[in-house]
C-alpha cells in the first residue's frame, strides 16, 4: 500500500523511531522511502546508521519530499513546527499527527489552509510493536487515507478508528494505560519477593502473567469480569 510513496517523519523520538522500525520490519517501506528530521544531530545520525533511512536537519525538506508526513513532535512545539512547514503543506499530502491533546482544527488553523489531516493516539508499547493506536480522520480525509494510516500503525501493534472527540478518553485509557500496568506488575513482583522469590523471577512471573491474561482475552473474546 505504501509502494512508491515517500514517508516523512518530523521528529525521531521514541514514537518516531518505533514507527520507522515498524514500517521497515513489516516490509511496508524500503529505507530509501523514509526521510526523517530531528533538531539533534547525534540522534539523527544514530537513526540513519541504525535503519539506513534518509535524514535531514530541516523539517521543510521532509515536507517537500514526502507524500505522507508524520508529525511526531511534542505537543508544546507543534505550533512552532506547523508555522515552519505550513508553506509547503497542501491537500496533496497526508499529514498524520501523534501529538497528544492537539486537535486537528488547531493544526489547520495554524497552517491557515485546508489540509488532509489524521490524528492518532498511540501508546509507548509501539516501541516493541505491541502498541494500540486510535485513529481519527479530519474533514478532508478519504477512506484511502484512513486505511493508509491504519496500515502504518498496524505495523507497530493494533489500531482502530474512533471520532476525534473521544481521543482524550483514549489518552487516559490506552495512552496512559501502560503506566498503570507497570504498577500492577511491580506490586505483584514485590509480593513475590516478600514470600521468598527472587526479584528477577518475580518480574518474569508477573510480566508473563499479565501478558498471558491479555492474550487470553484478545483471543477468546471473553469478558474480563
Amino acid at each position: 500500500m505504501l509502494k512508491n510513496r515517500q514517508v516523512g517523519l518530523v521528529g525521531t523520538g521514541n514514537m518516531g523511531e518505533a514507527l520507522i522500525h515498524g514500517l521497515l520490519h513489516g516490509h511496508l517501506c524500503r529505507p530509501d522511502q523514509i526521510l526523517c528530521s530531528d533538531v539533534r544531530p547525534e540522534r539523527l545520525k544514530a537513526i540513519r546508521e541504525k535503519y539506513g533511512v534518509k535524514g535531514t536537519s530541516h523539517n521543510t525538506e521532509v515536507v517537500k519530499q514526502s507524500d505522507i508526513i508524520i508529525l511526531a513532535v511534542k505537543p508544546q512545539i507543534m505550533k512552532q513546527v506547523v508555522d515552519e512547514i505550513a508553506k509547503y503543506l497542501d491537500l496533496s499530502k497526508l499529514i498524520i499527527s501523534i501529538a497528544a491533546g492537539v486537535p486537528l482544527e488547531a493544526i489547520e488553523s495554524c497552517a491557515k489552509k485546508e489540509l488532509k489531516l489524521i490524528r492518532v493516539m498511540p501508546n509507548i508499547c509501539v516501541s516493541v510493536r505491541e502498541g494500540v493506536s486510535a485513529i481519527a480522520g479530519g474533514k478532508h480525509t478519504q477512506r484511502e487515507d484512513l486505511m493508509l494510516a491504519k496500515t502504518i500503525f498496524d505495523s507497530v501493534g493494533k489500531s482502530l478508528f474512533i471520532e476525534e472527540y473521544l481521543l482524550d478518553a483514549v489518552t487516559g485509557l490506552s495512552g496512559s494505560g501502560p503506566a498503570y500496568i507497570f504498577l500492577i506488575i511491580d506490586a505483584l513482583a514485590d509480593a513475590g519477593v516478600k514470600v521468598g522469590l527472587s526479584r528477577d523471577d518475580t518480574l518474569i512471573l508477573a510480566s508473563q502473567t499479565v501478558l498471558g491474561a491479555a492474550k487470553m482475552l484478545i483471543e477468546t473474546g471473553e469478558h474480563p469480569g
